[in-house]
């Protein structure tokens, strides 16, 4: 019994880090996954570096995507990809 009160603190101290840290990363890692398989043409979409545009094609063979902007097209990381705008855009009027 004693034996185990004494590694009691670093059990505890695992459970809190657990559930403080590595749980909310392993949430937000799948939520992201998600959305990055959920994402199609035509997406109106905001990269991690702020950079809005269109989704004009994917590349799933390296997993790349081409990103219509207003001064061209621009190929990204797909991960890169950090919002979908379409929704937003459609709801704000012009």
């Amino acid at each position: 019994m004693e034996g185990i009160g004494q590694f009691m603190p670093f059990i505890l101290m695992f459970v809190v880090v657990y559930f403080f840290m590595i749980a909310p990363q392993m949430k937000r890692a799948k939520k992201e996954k998600k959305f990055n398989a959920e994402l199609k043409k035509g997406d109106k979409v905001v990269t991690k570096s702020g950079l809005h545009g269109k989704i004009l094609e994917f590349n799933d063979k390296d997993g790349t995507c081409i990103v219509e902007t207003m001064s061209g097209k621009v190929k990204f990381e797909r991960s890169s990809i950090s919002m979908e705008m379409t929704e937003k855009v459609k709801k704000e009027p012009v």
